[in-house]
């Protein structure tokens, strides 16, 4: 990772895009590829792709989602106080005592969300944090004060948490569910660049919006591209670490890979040329298997259109959906290697139907 790639990772982890608002972290990433692709368009909801031999037949998708879990304004009482409704899958069992960022047309405003001292609470039965107790603190004493200062019911919060490493070896924050996606697909375009490697395909470097509450960017996307095949990057629950069962989630370790996914949205064919560009580039890789569903964008662009031979490529990741968030340098780096390795595989017009 050079210099500007370091600084752009930071810039864009430690920007705020919570599903629905994801324009400004929309525009820090669109800023960064413009010079390693030929064009790139957007979609009404806020989805960018950037684009490298647009006049190509055959598509190609590699991609990433924008957006981060958070929360909206949704009941303001009249002493001043903000109970909150979930904008993804927002943990509220972390929230006390979590600082958090309010954005409003003023401008931020900052919050926290506030828990009773332990000395009062009562020890034999003690109340949990739940949907229905916590409470965000803006330092006003009435609901006027409180929308004097341009918060009212439906604003859009987040955790208010920046980047940071671990041992030089992680990285740690809010949000790489899944910006560290759109870092590593944007990584992929550079090198592509400044390798002067040439494709013999259109490649479509997608960093859609809205995956936490449904895959829809990915649904809309999918639709307009009409891609010939698809490879999602996302984060995957890395289960070594305390309080995991692996006879339920499976193994997935930082530090040992990329893990590739098996399921019915998995294209086999495409699959398999994953697995032998990682074997043949000495890539390390883990594998996992997804009952029904991956839950990723994997889905949305598998069972669009006609049908799109897709599959998942996954980033371990400690403590999902918390502010510390921790992945591996060089699992992060070996995502990376294995799209890129695949995409100067690929032909232009394979076909991955599995009886023709």
């Amino acid at each position: 990772m050079d210099k500007k790639s370091q600084e752009f990772l930071e810039e864009y982890l430690n920007n705020s895009s919570p599903t629905g608002f994801e324009s400004s972290g929309q525009k820090i990433w669109l800023e960064y590829i413009r010079p390693y692709i030929d064009s790139y368009f957007t979609d009404t909801y806020g989805s960018v792709v950037g684009v490298i031999n647009p006049e190509a037949e055959y598509k190609v998708v590699i991609e990433a989602h924008a957006d981060e879990i958070s929360w909206f304004v949704n009941y303001i009482t009249d002493e001043g106080y903000i109970y909150v409704t979930r904008n993804g899958g927002s943990d509220h069992q972390i929230a006390p005592s979590k600082r958090v960022n309010i954005y409003t047309d003023k401008g931020i405003v900052k919050g926290v969300f506030g828990w009773p001292a332990i000395h009062v609470r009562n020890k034999e039965n003690e109340e949990k944090p739940s949907m229905k107790n916590i409470f965000v603190d803006v330092g006003c004493q009435s609901k006027t004060e409180v929308e004097e200062l341009g918060v009212h019911v439906g604003c859009v919060m987040t955790f208010d948490d920046e980047l940071m490493e671990l041992n030089q070896k992680f990285l740690v924050g809010r949000a790489l569910d899944n910006r560290i996606g759109g870092f590593m697909i944007a990584e992929v375009a550079r090198r592509l660049k400044e390798e002067k490697k040439e494709l013999p395909f259109g490649l479509y470097i997608v960093n859609a919006v809205q995956e936490e509450v449904g895959l829809r960017g990915a649904e809309m996307i999918a639709e307009r591209i009409k891609p010939n095949l698809a490879i999602v990057t996302d984060v995957c629950h890395e289960t070594s670490s305390p309080m995991y069962s692996k006879i339920e989630s499976g193994l997935q370790k930082a530090g040992k890979g990329p893990v590739l996914t098996y399921g019915p949205a998995v294209q086999n064919n495409l699959l398999k040329m994953i697995i032998e560009v990682a074997n043949d580039s000495k890539i390390p890789f883990q594998r996992a298997a997804a009952s029904r569903a991956t839950g990723t964008d994997t889905d949305a662009f598998a069972y669009s259109n006609d049908g799109v031979a897709s599959a998942l490529i996954s980033l371990p990741l400690k403590y999902m959906h918390t502010t510390v968030e921790t992945a591996h340098k060089d699992d992060i780096e070996n995502v990376i290697k294995l799209m890129y390795h695949f995409l100067l595989k690929l032909k232009s017009g394979h076909d991955f139907r599995y009886i023709m």
